[in-house]
């Protein structure tokens, strides 16, 4: 959520109160715990000021407390409907919470008040991404891109959505467009890099250690090229220095995000104290016994977009994407999980439907069965298991140093907070596979795992077993699943759209010298793999 600069406040300070302006001087710093007592004292005396609402808006944004950020904005337009700024604030807020459809109501009204503002059109243009509208969001970006064609950023999202809907060369293009406006725009390196199917040549490499070089370079910056050069270097079979680039790069964004193991630990010794045989057979009947939805959790880079990418080849089953709604609504109560044996049997049914009103706007075509495939739905199985018992579950597994690894490798747009260091995520794949194991004992055959190893070695066996898994009969479509079109966000876009291969499997290998912190961390789960 931008503000106005403290060049822009100066500027305008005679119409400004002096606390409200300190109070912006100082979130222009990024000084939050100065700016938010000038904040309070003074909306507390004068409640109406819309400006000062709209900055204390910004404020609960910036530490994430959107839900409070969206109560602030909404004041500050009843106040005063015509305040564009604070609608396009609200927008961002409402796409940040995973409301893209509410975004794009805002939207409207914003692009029509600030038609020629580059920023409204880019989040525009996400949001329709985000709810499956790709031809809207393409046609925004071109329009946008017409009248403003050295935006670097703009380029950079242009490229996200082109490739989401495999037009790779274009998507290509595009970051190579991104790159040549900005060679510091870390995330257009680490975008060509995350395609899986660009190699890097001399030229490319000499640009990013060039840019590394930059005294101004932000972390941001600093991280992507970081990852994209331990891309470039691995391709070479340079393992110690892609290695070297994968730890900095992962070193920088670990320092970003909060993560505690033993969080994830003590919330998998919940889950496993609530889910007893007695626990869901005193629920038995309950629920919203809708069979509509395929769940594919896992860890990421597990082969979930894989399984995806089969089943969405089948006439009967449509692909969506890593939805966000489980996650909404189990966490809702700030108890949880320790309030799943509190939630009344009449109310799980509404739950569920709940998910169900919730997901359809995700859904593009009328197959009776859809794909949510969050991987870290896993937390949430007893949840989804005691509002969806129709619902089929896929557990998607690799090889823990494979699949692990490949997560060291990768930096996300977003979460996945446990993958920034070896032990953590040993310990996050650890508590995975402990509570599947457990929901294994207590509801056996309930979830059907896919072994990413057997998919590759014996792809129709597994195939037809995922299928009979799912209640569908088999169809060549799903052995040829590279060919089939459809929008894929994930890491593995590109890969899904070729013919299954054992790059997956082995990849780690060369890195095994310095893996021992992770394999401390796994500790029996690897030589048990795949039990």
């Amino acid at each position: 959520m931008a503000t106005l600069n403290r060049q822009d406040w100066l500027s305008r300070a005679g119409r400004y109160p002096p606390r409200l302006l300190a109070a912006a001087m100082a979130m222009n710093d990024g000084d939050v715990p100065r700016a938010e007592p000038l904040l309070r004292a003074h909306l507390k005396e004068d409640p109406f000021d819309v400006f000062a609402i709209r900055l204390f808006a910004e404020l609960a944004g910036r530490i994430g407390r959107y839900k409070d950020a969206e109560t602030l904005l909404r004041r500050a337009l009843e106040l005063s409907p015509a305040f564009t700024a604070a609608r396009a604030n609200l927008a961002l807020v409402l796409y940040r919470l995973n409301r893209p459809a509410e975004a794009i109501v805002e939207l409207d009204v914003v692009t029509a008040e600030e038609p020629d503002d580059p920023g409204h059109a880019n989040l525009a243009a996400a949001a329709y991404g985000r709810v499956g509208g790709f031809d809207e969001a393409i046609a925004i970006y071109e329009k946008v891109l017409k009248s403003n064609p050295d935006g670097p950023r703009i380029w950079m999202s242009f490229g996200h959505m082109l490739k989401t809907v495999g037009r790779q060369s274009d998507g290509i293009a595009a970051y190579r467009r991104a790159i040549d406006i900005s060679a510091t725009l870390g995330e257009a390196w680490w975008s060509l890099a995350n395609l899986k199917t660009v190699r890097f040549d001399d030229a490319d490499l000499a640009a990013m250690a060039g840019a590394l070089e930059a005294a101004d370079l932000e972390i941001s910056d600093r991280l992507h090229l970081h990852f994209a050069l331990g891309k470039a270097r691995e391709e070479r079979g340079e393992a110690a220095e892609a290695f070297a680039h994968y730890t900095s790069g992962n070193a920088l964004r670990r320092g970003q995000l909060p993560y505690d193991a033993d969080e994830t630990t003590r919330l998998v010794d919940r889950l496993i104290e609530i889910a007893t045989p007695e626990f869901f057979a005193a629920r038995a009947g309950a629920g919203y016994d809708a069979p509509d939805p395929i769940f594919v959790l896992g860890m990421p880079r597990a082969g979930s977009t894989l399984v995806e990418q089969i089943l969405s080849s089948h006439s009967m089953i449509e692909g969506t994407s890593e939805l966000p709604d489980i996650p909404s609504l189990a966490r809702r109560d700030p108890r949880y999980p320790i309030n799943l044996p509190d939630i009344a049997l009449g109310e799980l049914a509404g739950l569920g439907e709940d998910y169900l009103k919730r997901t359809r706007i995700q859904r593009r075509t009328d197959r009776p069965l859809f794909i949510d495939k969050l991987p870290n739905n896993w937390v949430h199985i007893v949840f989804i298991l005691m509002i969806l018992p129709g619902a089929k579950i896929i557990d998607a597994r690799r090889h823990p140093l494979g699949c692990c690894f490949s997560n060291f490798k990768q930096h996300y747009a977003r979460g996945q907070a446990f993958s920034y260091d070896l032990a953590d995520m040993g310990r996050y794949y650890r508590d995975y596979v402990r509570l599947m194991a457990h929901i294994d004992r207590v509801l056996p055959g309930r979830v059907h795992r896919v072994i990413y190893e057997r998919m590759v070695e014996n792809t129709e066996t597994e195939v037809r077993a995922l299928l009979d898994a799912c209640g569908v009969p088999f169809e060549p479509a799903c052995l040829a699943f590279h060919q089939t079109e459809r929008a894929v966000r994930t890491a593995s876009s590109e890969q899904v759209r070729r013919p299954i291969n054992r790059e997956g499997i082995e990849g780690w290998q060369p890195f095994s010298p310095w893996l021992d912190p992770l394999v401390a961390a796994l500790g029996p789960v690897l030589t048990e793999y795949p039990g």
